[in-house]
C-alpha cells in the first residue's frame, strides 16, 4: 500500500472515520477529517449511504456501511441495538482500505471493538459534556436525570454484551478500566460545562465545537427569510431532538407561538410527528444546516443536544432549554448552572410565552452566553482534535514496535481471526481512498 510522507511527526497514516452518521455525530467527524486530509494523512468516511452527498461536499471519500452487511449500523435511533453489525461492517471496510486508526461516535461499541479486533487506534468525538464518571469530584453535581454512575453502568453493561456477541469476550480488553474512551475521547463543550471541581479521566480532552455543516441552499434561506420577515416577529429557533417517551412538545409549542409576540422557526430534526397549529407563528423546516437559521433568531430554544446547544452559544445566543431524555438533562443542567440557559416549561402554563420573555429580557444571560460564545468560537478549530488523533496514532506505532500488546494482533489486510466476522465486500478500495 502506498502512503505519502508529509513532513508531520510519524508520517501520514490512512483514517476511516466511522460516526454516527446523523448529522450531529458526522460532522464534527467531518470538521476533524478535513484539518487530518489538510495535514497529509488520507482520510475516507463510512457511513450510512443516505451520508454520501454530505461526505461529497466536504470532499472525503465515502464508503456505504450498507456494502458492508451494516445496514442502519451507523443510525443514531438505533445505537443501542445495531453493535454487533457496526462491529463487523468496521472490521471489514477497514480490512479493505487499510486504515491504520478509526475516528468514532461516542456510544459507537461496535467501532471500538473493531479497533480492538483489528489492533489499531480509535478515536472518540464525544459530546459537549462528559457523560460518564469523573476520575475525581463532581459529588455533589445535581441530578437532573439518571446519574453519572448509572448511566456509566448502563453503557458499560452493552459494551460488554456487544463484545460478547462480536467473540471478543475471551481477549484482554485494551482498556479494562475505561473501554468506552478509546485511545482518546475528544469533547467539544468548554470546562465550565462540566462540574465545578470534577477532574476528567486522563484520555478526555476539550477540543472545541468542531463546528462544520453543508452550506445552506440560498433559494431555501431566501424562503425561510422571506416567510419571517412577513411576520415581522422576533425569531426563536427550535430545534427539536428525539423524545424518549416524553410525550410530544406540539401543544406547548402551538400555545407559546399562537397569538404571541413571538414566531418561531422549528427544525423537526428526529422528532416524528409535526403537529403545528394551523393559526401558529411557526414555519416547520428539515434542513441539513442549522447556522443561517440560528443568525436569523435571538433566542434558541432547544431539548439540550450537543448540535444546538453549541451552534447557539458560538453565535453567543441566549438557550432555551427544555430537556426530555438521554444526555439531554445533563447537557441542560450544565448550560442552566452556566448561566447562558433558562429553562422552559414542558407543560403548557396560563402565560405560555412568559418563559421565553423572560430569557429574551435577561441581559445577564445574553452577557455569559456571548462571553461562553466567544470562547468556542476562538476554540472552535479542528487543529487541536487533529493533534490528539496524530498522538493517539504515534503512540500506537510505537507499543506495537516494543510489542507490548497483551492481546492477539490481527492487522489489516491478514487472514485470521479478522475473518469470523463473515465474508469482506467488494468495493473499489482506490474510490475509498485509502489505499
Amino acid at each position: 500500500m502506498a502512503r505519502s510522507t508529509p513532513d508531520r511527526p510519524g508520517g501520514a497514516v490512512n483514517i476511516l472515520l466511522c460516526p454516527l452518521s446523523d448529522g450531529g455525530y458526522l460532522y464534527p467527524a467531518i470538521a476533524a477529517g478535513r484539518e487530518l486530509r489538510r495535514r497529509g494523512h488520507q482520510v475516507g468516511v463510512l457511513g450510512r449511504s443516505a451520508a454520501a452527498p454530505v461526505a461529497a461536499e466536504a470532499g472525503l471519500p465515502f464508503a456505504a456501511a450498507e456494502d458492508f452487511g451494516g445496514r442502519r449500523a451507523f443510525s443514531a435511533a438505533c445505537w443501542g441495538t445495531t453493535g454487533p453489525a457496526q462491529y463487523r461492517a468496521t472490521v471489514r471496510a477497514a480490512r479493505q482500505a487499510g486504515a491504520d486508526l478509526l475516528v468514532t461516535s461516542v456510544l459507537c461499541n461496535g467501532a471500538l471493538l473493531a479497533a480492538e479486533a483489528l489492533d489499531i487506534p480509535v478515536v472518540v468525538i464525544g459530546l459537549s459534556v462528559h457523560l460518564w464518571n469523573y476520575r475525581a469530584g463532581g459529588d455533589d453535581e445535581p441530578q437532573l436525570g439518571r446519574t453519572r454512575k448509572n448511566r456509566t453502568h448502563a453503557c458499560l453493561e452493552l459494551y460488554t454484551a456487544t463484545r460478547e456477541q462480536a467473540g471478543l469476550a475471551g481477549r484482554r480488553p485494551r482498556w479494562p478500566e475505561s473501554p468506552l474512551l478509546g485511545d482518546a475521547l475528544l469533547l467539544r463543550g468548554d470546562p465550565v460545562l462540566e462540574c465545578p471541581g470534577a477532574v476528567l479521566p486522563e484520555r478526555v480532552h476539550h477540543v472545541g465545537p468542531l463546528a462544520w455543516e453543508p452550506a445552506a441552499d440560498q433559494a431555501e434561506l431566501a424562503a425561510v427569510r422571506a416567510q419571517v420577515e412577513l411576520s415581522g416577529k422576533p425569531v426563536v429557533y427550535v430545534h427539536l431532538g428525539r423524545f424518549f417517551g416524553g410525550g410530544t412538545p406540539w401543544p406547548r409549542l402551538n400555545a407559546t407561538f399562537t397569538d404571541g409576540r413571538f414566531q418561531a422557526v422549528v427544525e423537526q430534526g428526529r422528532s416524528t410527528d409535526p403537529r403545528p397549529a394551523p393559526g401558529a407563528d411557526i414555519l416547520l423546516v428539515r434542513k441539513p444546516w442549522m447556522g443561517p437559521l440560528i443568525d436569523l433568531a435571538g433566542l434558541v430554544l432547544t431539548n439540550g443536544t450537543s448540535a444546538p446547544v453549541l451552534a447557539a452559544l458560538v453565535r453567543g445566543r441566549v438557550l432555551g432549554v427544555s430537556p426530555n431524555g438521554a444526555e439531554q438533562p445533563l447537557l441542560s443542567g450544565a448550560c442552566l448552572r452556566a448561566g447562558v440557559a433558562a429553562h422552559i416549561p414542558r407543560a403548557v402554563t396560563p402565560d405560555p410565552s412568559g418563559p421565553l420573555e423572560s430569557a429574551w429580557q435577561n441581559d445577564l444571560l445574553r452577557e455569559r452566553a456571548r462571553e461562553l460564545g466567544h470562547r468556542l468560537a476562538a476554540a472552535n478549530n479542528p487543529v487541536r482534535a487533529a493533534d490528539v488523533i496524530e498522538r493517539a496514532a504515534q503512540r500506537s506505532a510505537t507499543s506495537r514496535t516494543r510489542e507490548k500488546h497483551g492481546y492477539s494482533v490481527h492487522r489489516p489486510g491478514q487472514g485470521g481471526r479478522g475473518e469470523a466476522v463473515g465474508g469482506s465486500a467488494t468495493v473499489d478500495t482506490a474510490a475509498l481512498g485509502l489505499s
